[in-house]
């Protein structure tokens, strides 16, 4: 996913979350996510050119039902018909809005997703050429038990299309999916839970970039947050972390 910003069935366009103990979140975030000598992010958690790609709410008494995930926000040609397409195959519907601009599911996993109509060109927020260089979401990631069948049902859903991963576990060769937007980009990854994805939670995991992902790693654990997962790279350093915040919510830290 390289540009955030995409009108497109299938685009991811943001993500966002409702916490207990506000403040603390807040202050959490943007300590993790401001590192390096240029951050990404501003402490206002809007990227470094003042977009908001990510929201960080106070959990008020409407969103007590919502589950503590970090939900991404999907654009689709038609919401009503993806929410009852979502139904028909063993989704929840969490909140939709009456006048069909967006509604809050969860797949038969658990994992909780917004979908949004396609943005208009005029929408599209500007990032004056460097779009890659900002804070934004990298990627998404979905691993469950099952990917076959969620594979399935974000297809029907989103309407995305497929291409297969090769992927090897302990000599056994399968397949993870990445799951393509209508402008043939991939958007997102939908993984068994196996080889390097074992242990990782059934929910959306998005990706977020960081200036200095060492020092990001080290203020997750100053603050009181958890490294669920690090991987480092041939040179010993930080390629992705799984992290869990101060109220228990996934996602996954990248070097920018």
């Amino acid at each position: 996913m390289n540009d955030p910003f995409v009108p497109c069935v299938g685009g991811i366009l943001s993500a966002d979350i409702a916490v207990p103990e506000h403040e603390r979140e807040v202050r959490f975030y943007s300590r993790v996510l401001t590192t390096g000598e240029n951050p990404l992010w501003r402490e206002d958690l809007m990227n470094n050119l003042g977009t908001p790609i990510i929201g960080l709410g106070p959990r008020m008494a409407e969103y007590d039902h919502l589950p503590l995930q970090w939900m991404p926000h999907i654009q689709v040609a038609d919401v009503a018909a993806s929410a009852k397409r979502a139904l028909d195959l063993g989704g929840r519907e969490l909140m939709l809005d009456g006048k069909g601009q967006w509604a809050v599911l969860l797949d038969p996993n658990g994992a909780a997703f917004g979908i949004i109509p396609v943005v208009s060109a005029e929408e599209v927020p500007s990032t004056n050429g460097v779009a890659a260089q900002v804070g934004h979401i990298t990627w998404l990631d979905l691993t469950v038990s099952d990917a076959t069948t969620t594979r399935d049902f974000y297809r029907q859903v989103i309407d995305w299309s497929v291409q297969d991963v090769a992927m090897e576990d302990a000599s056994e060769r399968y397949a993870d999916y990445n799951m393509v937007d209508a402008d043939g980009n991939p958007a997102a990854g939908v993984r068994h839970a196996r080889g390097v994805n074992l242990g990782l939670p059934p929910i959306w995991m998005i990706c977020l970039p960081v200036g200095d992902l060492t020092e990001s790693v080290r203020r997750v654990r100053e603050e009181g947050g958890k490294i669920i997962k690090a991987t480092r790279g041939d040179d010993g350093e930080y390629v992705r972390a799984v992290i869990q915040d101060l109220v228990g919510a996934y996602l996954s830290l990248v070097p920018g």
